[in-house]
């Protein structure tokens, strides 16, 4: 992604992992989406580890920690490599720093236009089927996936694929952007209804760094 801090299913019949990819039909790929829909929809909180890369600009990237979700609308990336990057989102702000920056980026939570914000759906009230615009269902090496433009992201995102387990738990997410980069997010050990306290989305800026509103740093 650019930011420095730069979305399932259950019970799928055995005979749709069968088909071949041409047969999967866009009503498929709506009921799956319901699918993943009713089961995040029924958790509180989630806690997952995570690895993310990123390739492009020049750049090639590769990062991990630990992320925690919780209804409705909080997240919290907690980088472990590099170790103290932190991106909070609070509900009404995004919050992003690494350790040596020299400010905290802040931006308001309604121009957010971070990659990590498909996910921030998912333990909310909204419907995916109307979150990916052209929503297609494929399978591939890793098992099944849902494709689709991110509604509002439709000039930064050519594509975004989810990876999915028949039991309902989102493996991985890549992103593809209109200028060619691309950001990858496995995510693994994941744990539904993890505690999630008030203070894990609580971001207190360091002694002496200056906090500037705006977009979040390239």
């Amino acid at each position: 992604m650019h930011s420095a801090y730069s979305i399932t299913t259950r019970s799928l019949l055995l005979g749709l992992l069968l088909l071949p990819r041409a047969g999967l039909c866009a009503d498929t790929a709506q009921q799956l989406a319901q699918r993943v829909v009713k089961y995040y929809n029924g958790l509180h909180s989630l806690r997952t580890a995570f690895t993310e890369t990123f390739h492009g600009m020049g750049i090639d990237r590769e990062e991990s920690g630990t992320l925690l979700l919780r209804k409705p609308g909080k997240m919290r990336w907690s980088y472990s490599h590099p170790a103290g990057k932190v991106f909070v989102l609070d509900g009404k702000y995004a919050w992003f720093y690494s350790p040596g920056d020299a400010q905290v980026e802040r931006v308001s939570s309604g121009q957010l236009d971070d990659l990590r914000s498909p996910l921030r759906f998912l333990l909310g009230h909204t419907q995916l089927q109307k979150e990916l615009v052209g929503l297609t269902l494929s399978s591939g090496p890793d098992g099944l996936q849902l494709s689709g433009v991110p509604k509002g992201m439709e000039k930064r995102v050519e594509k975004i694929v989810l990876g999915v387990t028949p039991e309902g738990v989102i493996h991985s997410m890549s992103i593809t952007e209109t200028d060619g980069a691309q950001t990858a997010f496995t995510f693994k050990d994941s744990m539904a209804d993890a505690p999630a306290p008030d203070s894990e989305f609580v971001f207190h800026p360091p002694a002496g760094v200056p906090v500037v509103d705006g977009l979040p740093p390239v």
